[in-house]
C-alpha cells in the first residue's frame, strides 16, 4: 500500500549540500520532589535553567515554567533565547563550522559514535523526562531515546561512505570527480511529540556530513532540549570541539520565525503541522535557503476479509493509541472490508475497554495524557464535529475528570471516508472505522486525502 518514505535517506541526501506557561516563581517544582532528584543528579538540571547555549551557557529571553501533563504540576524553569540570543548563537556556531568542516567525515563520525553511547548512558533518566514532560509511557520515553542511539550507529556507518562518482572525461587522461560538500548551517526546529528523536535525527547525520546544528525545540518540552544539549556539549567538551556545533536557542515563535528567514541558516529543518510547515517554507523559500519537512499525517490500516485477526487487533491498537495519537504516524483511519466488519469492531472495542489510563511514570499504564489543554479542545471538538457528520461513538469520546490532560480512547463508526473530520488530523487517541467492498476501494481511501501517508 502507500508508504512513507523512512527519513534517513532524505535527511541524508539534503545535508550534504505539557504545557507551557510565564513563570510562577512562588509555585513548588517536581524537580526539588525526592521522587524527581534524578532531574538534577543525573540529568544535571536546577530550578531555574539557562535555555541558550553555544559554547556557553546562557539566555536574555522569557522566563517560562514547563509543567508535567501528568498533573499539571510545575517541573522547573527555563530562560528562553531573545531574537538577539539567537543571532548570536548563529554568528557562534558558523564560527565553529570553519573548524568542523575539516575535520575528516569518519573522525566526525566518531564524534556521533560517541554521542550515541552517552544516550545510552542516559536513556533511562532521559526517558523519564519525556515521560514527564511530553506525556508518553515510560517506555515510549526510552524507546524515543534509543531512536537517537540507532540514528548515531547509522551516521558513524554513513560517515565512511558518501556516495560520489567518477565520471568520464571528453578531455584526454582527465575524469570528472562528483564531490559533496557540507552546507553549512542546519537549523533544527522540533515538536513536542518527540523531544530527543527529531532532534537526534537531524543532528546526527548532519554533523557527519560536516555541518553545525541551531536547535530550536518545542516552546513545552524546554526541559528536555535542554538536558540533551548538555548531554551532546560534554561529548564535543571532551573532544576539545567548539559547543556550537550542536548549539541550542530555545524559544518561542519569535525566535522560529527569525531562523526561517536568516540567510545565515542554509537548511531549515521542521517538524510540526502542516499549517506551521507551510509559513515555514515559504519564509525560508523566500530567500531561497532549503528547508526539510516533517509535517501531518493520516494514516489508515486496511483489512481485507482475509485479513489475520490476531494480527489485525494488536496491531491497530498501538497504532492508533500509542502515544495517545499525537504521532504524524498515528493510525486514524480503519478501513476494513464489510464481511470482517462487526467482528474489528467488536474485538477493538472489548481491547480499548481494557486499556489502563493513568501517569506514564508507572508501570503498566498503557495510554498516558494528551499533551495540554489545547491537545483536549481539538479532541472534544472533533467528537462533536463527528457526531454532528452523522457519526456514531462506539467507545470513548470523554474527557476524563480530574488533574492532568486525559482522555479516553475513542472509536466512530458511521463516517464516510470524505467526511470533512475524517479529512483532518486530530492529535488524539480518535480512530475513525470506514468500510469498502474491494481492495481498489480501500486503496483510494487511503490515498485520499491530503497528509502524509503510513500506511499497512
Amino acid at each position: 500500500m502507500a508508504l512513507r518514505c523512512a527519513p534517513w535517506g532524505k535527511f541524508s541526501s539534503v545535508l550534504l549540500r505539557g504545557g507551557l506557561h510565564q513563570s510562577a516563581r512562588s509555585s513548588s517544582l517536581l524537580i526539588d520532589s525526592k521522587e524527581h532528584e534524578f532531574l538534577r543528579t543525573d540529568l544535571k538540571l536546577e530550578a531555574d535553567n539557562p535555555g541558550v547555549f553555544d559554547g556557553t551557557w546562557g539566555g536574555e529571553g522569557e522566563v517560562v515554567t514547563s509543567y508535567s501533563p501528568i498533573n499539571g504540576e510545575p517541573i522547573a524553569r527555563v530562560t528562553q533565547a531573545s531574537v538577539q540570543d539567537y543571532h548570536r548563537t548563529v554568528q557562534s556556531a558558523r564560527e565553529a563550522w570553519i573548524k568542523w568542516r575539516e575535520v575528516p567525515a569518519p573522525q566526525r563520525g566518531e564524534i556521533v559514535r560517541q554521542i550515541g553511547d552517552a544516550m545510552r548512558q542516559y536513556k533511562d533518566p532521559l526517558g523519564r523526562l519525556v515521560s514527564m514532560e511530553m506525556g508518553k509511557i515510560l517506555g515510549e520515553g526510552a524507546g524515543e531515546v534509543q531512536e537517537y542511539v540507532d540514528i548515531c550507529d547509522f551516521a558513524v556507518g554513513l560517515s565512511r561512505m558518501y556516495a560520489g562518482k567518477v565520471l568520464p572525461s571528453e578531455r584526454p587522461n582527465h575524469a570528472l570527480h562528483e564531490q559533496w560538500n557540507p552546507v553549512g548551517a542546519v537549523g533544527v526546529i522540533t515538536a513536542f511529540n518527540f523531544p530527543v528523536a527529531v532532534y537526534g535525527w537531524n543532528t546526527a547525520l548532519s554533523m557527519v556530513c560536516g555541518n553545525v546544528n541551531i536547535w530550536k525545540g518545542a516552546p513545552s518540552t524546554p526541559l528536555t532540549s535542554v538536558a540533551v544539549t548538555k548531554i551532546v556539549a560534554s561529548v564535543l567538551d571532551q573532544n576539545d570541539l567548539p559547543g556550537s556545533i550542536c548549539a541550542l536557542a530555545q524559544g518561542g515563535l519569535d525566535v522560529g520565525k527569525a531562523m526561517c528567514a536568516d540567510e545565515n541558516v542554509n537548511l531549515v529543518s521542521f517538524t510540526g503541522s502542516c499549517a506551521a510547515g507551510r509559513d515555514a517554507a515559504l519564509a525560508v523559500q523566500s530567500r531561497f535557503g532549503k528547508s526539510l519537512l516533517e509535517l501531518g499525517g493520516n494514516n489508515a490500516i486496511v483489512v481485507l476479509a482475509d485479513a489475520d485477526m490476531k494480527m489485525v487487533i494488536p496491531a491497530t491498537f498501538f497504532a492508533a493509541v500509542g502515544t495517545a495519537g499525537q504521532r504524524c504516524t498515528t493510525t486514524r483511519r480503519l478501513i476494513v472490508h464489510s464481511d470482517r466488519y462487526d467482528e474489528v469492531l467488536s474485538k477493538l472495542v472489548a481491547a480499548y475497554g481494557q486499556v489502563r489510563i493513568g501517569s506514564p511514570l508507572d508501570e503498566g499504564t498503557l495510554l498516558g495524557p494528551l499533551h495540554n489543554q489545547q491537545a483536549v479542545d481539538n479532541y472534544t471538538r472533533a467528537i462533536e464535529d463527528a457526531k454532528k457528520e452523522g457519526g456514531v461513538i462506539a467507545c470513548g469520546g470523554e474527557v476524563v475528570p480530574g488533574a492532568g490532560y486525559y482522555v479516553k480512547p475513542t472509536i466512530v463508526t458511521g463516517l464516510s471516508a470524505n467526511s470533512p473530520v475524517v479529512q483532518r488530523e486530530t492529535f488524539a487517541p480518535i480512530l475513525y472505522m470506514l468500510k469498502c467492498e474491494s481492495l481498489e476501494e480501500a486503496i483510494a481511501m487511503n490515498n485520499g486525502v491530503d497528509q502524509g501517508l503510513t500506511s499497512s
